[in-house]
């Protein structure tokens, strides 16, 4: 099997995880839906999530580490 193949297989075996934990999350408010609109409504929030989380990816990656120090005064409060 191929390194590109395996990829593949490993994307679908986390994408059916996540399906999963979604199915599980979410299930009180998807029951009333026929079995088909579950089925496409989980999809559609996994495909939000891995898109969500790939723009993350990526926004971090381009965006350089910024250094700084906080400083503060320690002061009383009064009630």
């Amino acid at each position: 099997m191929e390194w590109l193949d395996m990829l593949k297989l490993v994307r679908v075996k986390n994408r059916k995880a996540l399906r999963n934990k979604m199915a599980e999350v979410f299930s009180d408010q998807i029951k009333v839906l026929p079995t088909e609109m579950q089925d496409i409504s989980l999809d559609d929030l996994v495909t939000a999530f891995e898109n969500r989380l790939s723009l993350f990816y990526q926004v971090k990656s381009s965006v350089p580490l910024i250094e700084f120090e906080l400083a503060a005064k320690r002061e009383q409060v009064v009630v």
